[in-house]
């Protein structure tokens, strides 16, 4: 859990201050893919139905990580589902 949540704050760091011109090309989507990512991971973890998250103003995107993040950790997830967690977050942020 510590190199998902380590690679959450890494992201959140780089991306938290950004502006609306940064979110563009395509960031933003690739973000919100992650975001939705954290949330079916939690569900499935939880063993309930995976519904789709709302497509907020690019300027929330750093909240709904930090939540989706949270909300993933909560369910105390498999070893299995964090690495595949982290290196969700590991490649968006990669591709930053």
């Amino acid at each position: 859990m510590t190199d998902f949540a380590a690679a959450i704050d890494r992201l959140l760091n780089q991306v938290r201050h950004w502006e609306q011109p940064r979110w563009r090309e395509g960031r933003a989507d690739r973000t919100y893919e992650l975001v939705q990512r954290l949330a079916d991971l939690a569900a499935d973890a939880e063993g309930r139905p995976r519904r789709p998250v709302p497509r907020e103003h690019d300027m929330i995107l750093p909240d709904q990580l930090r939540v989706m993040a949270d909300d993933l950790l909560a369910t105390d997830p498999s070893p299995l589902v964090m690495v595949e967690a982290a290196e969700a977050v590991n490649t968006l942020r990669a591709s930053f």
